[in-house]
């Protein structure tokens, strides 16, 4: 609706104060959607010169490319590139037009870990430099790592919207890792314990009270050693929102 490509049934929806579809509006916005055509006969260079033109005030090409590191195959044809690298690309496109507004949908799908590594840094960038960024994914490891506000959606509906921590707040439970004797059954039985699992040598603990069950654990095993407790993450919280949402 933002982007003026489905009319709003009801409530109203406005880009800069704008109706999504004036022109001037989507002037101030960039877009990289999930899944893109594009000419796979033009170089990388040229779409992105040419998809620079339809702003007012653009970077070059060349310092688009330079940003998203995509230098290396400006003069390679779009339809010879990886999968990886068209996501690169459609990244460029993107963020050419200097754009107040920058739309991702899942914009690191089909990328190794260097790609995203380096995605993640300039959308860091961008954001420094004061670019507002909506990001939809289903890697929650890439919301925690990137958002300062995250909105929650299950079945068509907004059901939390509040900063990474605040969300993870309202998870009690707290996963512990240690080195023990003690079996993963046994610790299972205990009080406030949810669930317990061997991975290796170590036995991961997810529990609703963290320190009862550390207590519990020195008192057991005189041995026990590397112990470990970590708060929820966004995981945890997006499974227990949208289970609560049901």
């Amino acid at each position: 609706m933002l982007l003026g490509l489905h009319q709003v049934d009801s409530g109203t929806a406005t880009l800069f104060g704008r109706s999504p579809g004036d022109l001037e509006a989507r002037y101030g916005i960039g877009v990289m959607m999930q899944e893109v055509t594009l000419a796979v006969e033009m170089t990388v260079s040229q779409l992105v010169a040419l998809t620079t033109s339809y702003y007012p005030a653009p970077m070059s090409a060349d310092d688009a490319m330079a940003l998203t590191r995509t230098t290396e195959f400006a003069d390679r044809a779009y339809g010879k590139l990886s999968a990886g690298q068209k996501r690169q690309v459609q990244f460029t496109l993107a963020v050419c037009g200097r754009p107040a507004l920058l739309f991702l949908d899942e914009p690191t799908v089909g990328l190794d870990v260097q790609a995203r590594e380096t995605l993640w840094a300039t959308i860091r960038q961008l954001l420094a430099q004061g670019t507002s960024i909506v990001l939809t994914t289903h890697y929650l490891e890439e919301a925690e790592a990137l958002a300062s506000r995250v909105a929650v959606l299950a079945r068509g509906r907004l059901v939390a919207m509040a900063t990474v921590d605040d969300i993870r707040g309202v998870v009690s439970r707290k996963r512990i890792s240690c080195l023990t004797t003690l079996t993963a059954n046994e610790v299972a039985a205990w009080a406030n314990v949810t669930a317990a699992t061997r991975e290796g040598a170590r036995l991961q603990i997810v529990a609703r009270d963290a320190d009862d069950v550390v207590r519990r654990l020195l008192a057991a095993d005189g041995t026990l050693r590397d112990l470990e407790v970590q708060r929820a993450g966004l995981a945890e919280a997006f499974t227990e929102i949208t289970q609560e949402a049901a």
